[in-house]
């Protein structure tokens, strides 16, 4: 198949990548690079060393033999978009090119706007330039759970049946987004489902969870091929946060009580799922929602399984609770659906204390990379 990964150079669109050529299909990187620019711009970093994207495409070509091309260009610039696809001709486009932090998009006025402008018009671009060029090709969209927000009901996947004055329908899943960026993709989904209602498009909407892990079978062939290891108060979740603080003698700090809990899943299940929808795609005019997770924690369980793996490997972090610089619920119910990945065949892999112990190694092989001043939260939304 040929499929485009936009923001293939990041952190879940570089393993799919590699994933996705490896198993046989023609990919295409699309990305503007400026997730490396944002780590200029708040003096943070991967604790993993990260090559250039050119020298990853040329060290995987190396390896395997495999070709993936690279076009370093912006959504937002719809003639090199349209360009991108004249060369290409899709039959799938993976999008992952959204300013995906949420700390980010609160920071202050012009970065709400940054995220809203970036995320919403490239994703619009993207719905104008299937329908103009390639109508067949099937968006595969990574959304989020945080679209859901935590409401005190189960979060079905994508859409409720209610019953209101004895009439039934079947809507969308209310949204109860918690920052400016999760806003910026609910409003991705409902261009998504508008275009498909009016253009026939085909979408998948993948409502992913907080994604774990560090390493996929091609990320380890080589380091060259080394994924991103976030770890700031910015784009560093609260898992790597901890990891990361393990390492090099903090405390981990949970955010207010630790009650809060999210869905989960590992980046091995990131690149799987991505392949699922690819080979299951959406019928013409089908605008459909999976939940993309496999499980789901609290910060303190958490915290407790860092500590906890931290210990075996000789180190003493002590679980510090720090004012929350986040409005959510920090005590809630949270019960969410999520069998149709499940239904086509995904096998998950789990949070395993071997999983926490892979991540530890790296962060405690970068450990010098660590700016220890990044590991505490900047940005309030107060």
């Amino acid at each position: 198949m040929r499929i485009i990964v936009a923001g293939g150079d990041g952190f879940c669109g570089w393993p799919t990548a590699l994933y996705l050529s490896n198993q046989g299909h023609e990919v295409t990187i699309l990305d503007n690079l400026v997730r490396r620019k944002i780590d200029d711009e708040l003096r943070s970093n991967s604790v993993t060393p990260i090559a250039s994207l050119e020298d990853r495409v040329a060290k995987w070509k190396e390896l395997t033999g495999k070709e993936i091309k690279t076009f370093t260009g912006d959504l937002n610039h719809y003639d090199f978009l349209t360009e991108v696809f004249k060369q290409t001709n899709p039959e799938a486009f993976v999008h992952f090119a959204e300013q995906r932090s949420a700390p980010y998009s609160m920071i202050d006025r012009e970065h709400a706007v940054f995220t809203q402008t970036n995320n919403v018009m490239g994703n619009l671009n993207v719905l104008y330039a299937i329908k103009e060029l390639a109508p067949d090709c099937h968006l595969i969209k990574l959304g989020t759970m945080g679209e859901y927000g935590t409401p005190n009901i189960d979060i079905e996947e994508g859409y409720l049946e209610i019953e209101h004055n004895g009439r039934k329908d079947k809507l969308p899943y209310p949204k109860q987004p918690g920052s400016f960026y999760h806003l910026s993709k609910v409003h991705d989904s409902h261009n998504i489902m508008f275009a498909c209602k009016i253009w026939g498009i085909r979408a998948t909407d993948l409502n992913q969870g907080v994604v774990y892990g560090l390493h996929t079978d091609e990320t380890e062939m080589d380091p060259m091929l080394a994924n991103r290891l976030d770890y700031d108060g910015v784009f560093g979740t609260a898992l790597n946060r901890f990891i990361i603080q393990a390492a090099i003698g903090h405390d981990l700090t949970v955010y207010g009580s630790g009650g809060q809990t999210r869905a989960f899943l590992n980046i091995k299940d990131t690149v799987r799922c991505i392949e699922i929808a690819a080979n299951n795609p959406a019928d013409k005019g089908e605008f459909r929602v999976f939940n993309q997770f496999t499980e789901y924690f609290s910060v303190n369980e958490l915290a407790e399984k860092v500590q906890k793996v931290a210990k075996e490997a000789g180190l003493a972090p002590e679980i510090a609770n720090i004012e929350n610089p986040r409005i959510e619920a920090e005590d809630h119910y949270y019960h969410a659906v999520n069998t149709k990945l499940r239904d086509l065949g995904l096998e998950p892999h789990l949070l395993t204390e071997e999983v926490l112990q892979g991540i530890l190694k790296a962060a405690l092989e970068n450990k010098e990379r660590v700016i220890k001043e990044n590991v505490l939260p900047a940005i309030t939304w107060k």
